[in-house]
């Protein structure tokens, strides 16, 4: 069953539960119901939503600080050079600590039958559930950020702990991963506590009259590396054999029976210690776990043993256990089915609709037409067709990553070792551009990495650590893997292309379709929510029909043409096309003025606002009884985003100048002012006081700051404001000045979703893309016109943009769709629209200034000039145009 149609593609969004993702009648039958959606999730959902709507009631007042802290204020991280770029999560990763949060503190479903009234199926049992203990399990898409959803839970936890009397949560948590591949993925993040300030995790000093980065003291232990363990705030980084009950005797319900049969074996792996970490987690007083890529933790084995173990010693000497939060993309036992305490669930149909991770793509069925499997015992030979196909493809995806300073990385799956050493031969001696880049792994039956501490094997595990961290890096020499089998967790490398399949895929690998993909899904080009990244898939029948076993999840597989003289199927890069012999780049080149900004605002223009001659319309004061005015919720007028909650129960501080400054506070970041907030309270003040009433009244009455919370009264107010300041402050000084210049052939390459484009012979760029029908046929008329000397798309990363002030109220910045340069010297700037919109007008007004400013102020005597082509009109004379001199007078 497709998504929703009212789905949204910006992953920050809010999404609704009715607009979620769910299984048709054809798949249900398929593979049952059990196996597609975790049956507590649609209802947990739905009591999130009704929380999150209220404002978070019914919580400490440290977890509400933290919720509205981390989702409804406006962040911002540093970045490169030390620019500064906004932050938010995921509307994933938040519906995820929401859903554990309001388990765990609203609705204390902290025990198997806590967890059951939520079940939507009618089919869940107390029996279906391993552990005693809090134990929740959040399922996100690989690629998704489960990182982050563990730095928040653990953020919440500590502070809860800190703060909160007789809290049931923990400072002290043990992070456990499958291995040490993972492991050292995480301490990027981790080590240090790094994530928790690079992250906007900790709120500022004095928010809600607390000291959080102060009072945040957290002691992070990676594996052996064990510091001072103090009674709170310690973090415990390691893989499970660490923590591991030494004493703990084989069992029969085992995993792997070989030592409960034959008894123990000699101890030869890395996960030996000479540090009994174990012991050290099992003496704190009191703890939390987290566990990453936690499908490993199913059918009472091994590995939730020692989680039990864990628990039950801590219960039996007085300690507090908290609780177990597992995340991982794949929650499933090895009969399909998912775990029953799974709580939310952002499936990978939802993740490739928003961008978050790469889109599966397979050959279509001409293409795989053409892939023969030789009858031959030569192994290379017989697969030789779909290694070919898959070098083919990863080239076009090469030729376009490197054009931009990444590399595209292709990864074939074998059915053993031998014949993995034979693949990977093949392509170093076959292929030039591979030889000395192939990099082959050879992993146990399960698709895990042995980790063995002796000899050669040691060697292995430490290289492959290595290039782990760095294959993503062009620096890096590898540019091809060749593995046994498609690496379970831990290989997390964003440039993961093309996968080639060469094995008999069968349930008996216990390897899921997603699993299997997983490691290809991450993307190269995180912060571009735009852009659509893919990933190729090709390999034997067996395998593909394998891989198209994630349609049952709702995931649409694209099918494409692939092989020689067919297109790519990832982004295509953009640059200037200083290559090509064809064309003379200096004489295409268009050299654009940067003029001094007209449109600005003027802070000081605040102090002329007169609240008194506003000409709102006057509420009336509403009786709230004492009960009601307990509890004052605001709301972001224009998302309808709960800003913050204050609770007079609960003996939160709620003053004139508190609701007052929230308001000035957010006018400013709604203008984007960044100065006046003085002037701007004591104008507010002054509103509220005199004129948002019926009569006057005075601030400090709870009743009126239980009024000012209703959406009537705020919405009045920051109207009025906003109308008034941008009244006042924005400012067209009707004059201008060339700062610098532009030149198109200095522009830096950049990847573009890949479109319908044109390759040009009239333009700097090697492609034009158009990002609608009208655009690609605009540009195609562009390369024909006898009377354009060249033309060029104007890229973001061409960096040409006109401020102008926007009917909202806001100055914003224009991005005109093309610049054409005339035989006689004229230089176009040109917008496209095939519809129309509300900032058309004062966009195209805004145009018309900047070419008047320009044409006066260029030295060189160039002549400027805009033109608006609309959608209809183009429709009804493209196909008589002669040239471009006709067109300008058409639409000009």
């Amino acid at each position: 069953m497709p998504l929703h149609s009212d789905f949204p593609t910006d992953p920050y969004a809010t999404l609704d539960p009715s607009h979620r993702w769910y299984p048709g009648e054809a798949q249900i039958g398929d593979l049952g119901l059990q196996k597609l959606i975790p049956p507590l999730v649609d209802r947990i959902r739905r009591g999130v939503k009704a929380w999150r709507d209220a404002g978070y009631p019914d919580v400490s007042p440290t977890t509400r600080g933290l919720l509205n802290w981390w989702f409804n204020r406006e962040h911002f991280v540093t970045g490169d050079y030390g620019s500064m770029y906004p932050f938010r999560w995921y509307f994933a990763q938040r519906e995820a600590v929401e859903s554990a949060i309001w388990l765990y503190e609203v609705e204390r479903a902290r025990d198997a039958y806590g967890l059951m009234r939520f079940d939507s199926h009618g089919g869940v049992a107390k029996s279906m559930f391993l552990a005693d203990w809090p134990h929740y399990v959040m399922k996100l898409a690989t690629g998704a950020g489960k990182t982050k959803v563990m730095s928040l839970l653990m953020t919440w936890s500590y502070f809860h702990a800190v703060y909160e009397p007789q809290s049931p949560l923990s400072t002290n948590i043990l992070m456990v991963v499958p291995n040490i591949i993972v492991l050292d993925r995480l301490r990027t993040d981790f080590e240090g506590a790094v994530i928790f300030f690079t992250d906007p995790l900790l709120p500022d000093n004095g928010f809600e009259g607390r000291d959080w980065r102060a009072d945040f003291q957290m002691t992070v232990h990676i594996q052996d590396a064990i510091g001072n363990v103090t009674k709170q705030g310690n973090l415990f980084l390691t893989n499970i054999h660490r923590v591991a009950n030494q004493a703990a005797p084989p069992s029969f319900e085992d995993e792997d029976r070989t030592e409960y049969f034959l008894g123990k074996r000699p101890v030869t792996k890395t996960t030996d210690s000479t540090v009994d970490l174990g012991v050290i987690v099992r003496q704190v007083d009191d703890l939390i776990v987290f566990n990453d890529e936690a499908h490993h933790i199913h059918e009472r084995n091994a590995w939730f043993k020692n989680i039990e173990d864990i628990h039950l010693k801590m219960l039996q000497s007085g300690r507090r256990f908290a609780g177990q939060f597992d995340l991982t993309a794949t929650p499933k036992h090895n009969n399909g089915a998912i775990f029953v305490n799974t709580i939310s669930d952002y499936p990978l149909v939802e993740a490739i609709r928003q961008r978050v991770v790469k889109k599966p793509v397979l050959p279509d069925e001409a293409s795989r037409g053409r892939l023969v499997e030789h009858q031959t015992t030569d192994y290379v030979e017989q697969y030789r067709d779909y290694i070919e196909l898959g070098v083919i493809e990863w080239r076009k995806y090469q030729t376009e990553m490197a054009a931009v300073g990444r590399k595209a990385v292709l990864f074939i799956m074998t059915d053993d070792t031998k014949n993995c050493d034979l693949v990977a031969a093949h392509l170093e001696r076959t292929y030039p551009d591979l030889s000395k880049a192939v990099l082959v792994i050879h992993t146990k039956s399960n698709g895990e990495i042995s980790e063995s501490t002796t000899g050669k094997a040691k060697d292995e595990l430490d290289r492959l650590r290595g290039e782990s961290r760095e294959i993503d890096l062009t620096e890096n020499a590898h540019k091809a893997v060749v593995s046994v089998m498609m690496l379970r967790e831990g290989w997390d490398v964003q440039s993961v292309c093309v996968i080639v399949g060469l094995r008999a895929y069968s349930s008996k690998g216990k390897i899921l379709p997603e699993q299997t993909l997983g490691r290809g899904l991450r993307r190269m080009f995180r912060g571009n929510d735009d852009l659509v990244e893919t990933v190729s898939v090709i390999g034997t029948e067996a395998f593909i029909s394998f891989v198209e076993g994630i349609r049952s999840e709702g995931v649409e597989l694209d099918e494409v043409a692939m092989g020689p003289r067919t297109g790519g199927t990832g982004p295509l890069a953009v640059e200037v096309d200083h290559d090509n012999p064809d064309k003379d780049i200096a004489a295409l080149d268009i050299v654009l003025p940067v003029l001094a900004k007209r449109i600005e605002r003027e802070f000081k223009n605040l102090e002329e606002i007169n609240v008194e001659a506003f000409a709102n319309r006057r509420l009336p004061l509403k009786p709230f009884t004492p009960l009601e005015q307990r509890q004052i919720v605001f709301k972001h007028i224009d998302s309808g985003e709960v800003s913050h909650v204050t609770d007079m129960a609960n003996g939160s501080s709620a003053s004139a100048e508190n609701v007052i400054g929230w308001f000035a506070r957010t006018i400013l970041r709604d203008l984007r002012l960044v100065g006046g907030f003085d002037i701007l309270f004591d104008k507010v003040k002054r509103f509220i006081e005199v004129q948002l009433f019926d009569h006057t009244i005075l601030v400090d009455d709870p009743l009126v700051l239980r009024n000012l919370s209703e959406p009537e009264a705020t919405q009045i107010l920051f109207n009025q404001f906003k109308e008034a300041i941008n009244a006042l402050t924005i400012v067209d000084r009707g004059t201008s000045s060339i700062r610098s210049e532009i030149k198109l052939s200095n522009t830096r390459p950049e990847t573009i979703s890949a479109k319908p484009h044109i390759m040009p012979k009239k333009s700097v760029f090697n492609r034009i893309i158009g990002d609608n029908k009208l655009e690609t046929s605009f540009a195609t008329f562009l390369e024909k016109a006898p009377d354009v000397v060249s033309f060029a798309k104007n890229y973001l990363r061409v960096g040409f943009s006109i401020e102008y002030a926007s009917p909202r109220g806001m100055i914003a910045n224009y991005h005109p769709d093309f610049i054409v340069k005339q035989t006689d010297g004229t230089i176009w700037i040109v917008e496209t629209k095939g519809q129309e919109d509300i900032d058309v007008g004062p966009k195209w007004e805004r145009l018309k200034s900047w070419c008047e400013d320009a044409t006066e102020l260029d030295p060189s005597g160039v002549t400027y000039r805009p033109l608006f082509v609309d959608q209809p009109t183009w429709e009804r004379h493209e196909a008589k145009l002669s040239g471009f001199g006709e067109a300008s007078t058409i639409f000009a």
